[in-house]
This record gives structure tokens, C-alpha cells and sequence, in this order.
């Protein structure tokens, strides 16, 4: 059977970027990999994980009109990495069991991905180096 190799990324809705980015990077040491002039999410990395695909926390601004937040929360969506050699074995495997498997492709590392939802609706994505 094939493996999951590690986390990948976290991705969380904040309200406040600054705050947030404030309490990861400074607080807790993460380093930012987005490039500075980048629009879209902001992309701390955590580790260094295998194959080039580095441990990530993603922060993700909600607009200031979003409701507040609500227990029970829930992450925007939870990130595995895999093997390059793993993968399409994977995406056969949960094609097999009737998933809903979507590609994607990732904003800021070159990569291979994959999403399906879990049986309570959290997206799952499943993540390896592309090959070279």
C-alpha cells in the first residue's frame, strides 16, 4: 500500500493578515516562501519535508464582511505529501472507491495535486514533487 510521507500545508482563514503573519513568522519563527509582490495567500514555510515539497501554514485573508467564526471551525483544507511514485496510484485508488478526485495546481512550488473530501466535507489534498 502506498504511503503518506508527511504534512504539507495547513491552510486557515484569518482576519487579520498582519496579526496573523505577526504570530507565525515573528512569534513562531516560520519563514516567508511567497514571492513579496504576491496577491494571493500568504505562504509560511514550517520544515524542510522530503523531496522539495516544504512543510507549510497557509494564511488566507477572509474579507472584512465574512461572519464571525463559529465553533464548530474548520480548516480551509489539510495537505499530505506523498511520493512522486505514489501518486497516480493514490488518485487510482480513490477513483476506485467512487471519490471525486480534483486537480489542482499549486500557486507558488511546482508539484502535483489532488483534492477529494473527507466523509464530513473537509477538503483533503494530496501533494508530491513533479517530476523532473
Amino acid at each position: 500500500m502506498a504511503q503518506i510521507r508527511g504534512l504539507a500545508e495547513i491552510v486557515l482563514h484569518v482576519r487579520d493578515r498582519q496579526r496573523s503573519l505577526a504570530f507565525y513568522r515573528d512569534l513562531l519563527g516560520l519563514s516567508v516562501i511567497s514571492p513579496p509582490d504576491f496577491p494571493g495567500p500568504l505562504f509560511l514555510k514550517a520544515g524542510d519535508g522530503q523531496e522539495g515539497i516544504p512543510q507549510m501554514v497557509v494564511l488566507v485573508s477572509l474579507p472584512d464582511d465574512a461572519p464571525p467564526f463559529q465553533p464548530p471551525s474548520h480548516l480551509h483544507h489539510l495537505a499530505l505529501e506523498v511520493s512522486p511514485a505514489d501518486f497516480d496510484t493514490f488518485k487510482a485508488h480513490f477513483e476506485a472507491e467512487g471519490l471525486e478526485v480534483r486537480d489542482g495546481k499549486h500557486p507558488v512550488i511546482p508539484s502535483r495535486t489532488l483534492y477529494i473530501d473527507d466523509p464530513d466535507g473537509n477538503e483533503v489534498e494530496l501533494i508530491c514533487r513533479e517530476k523532473f
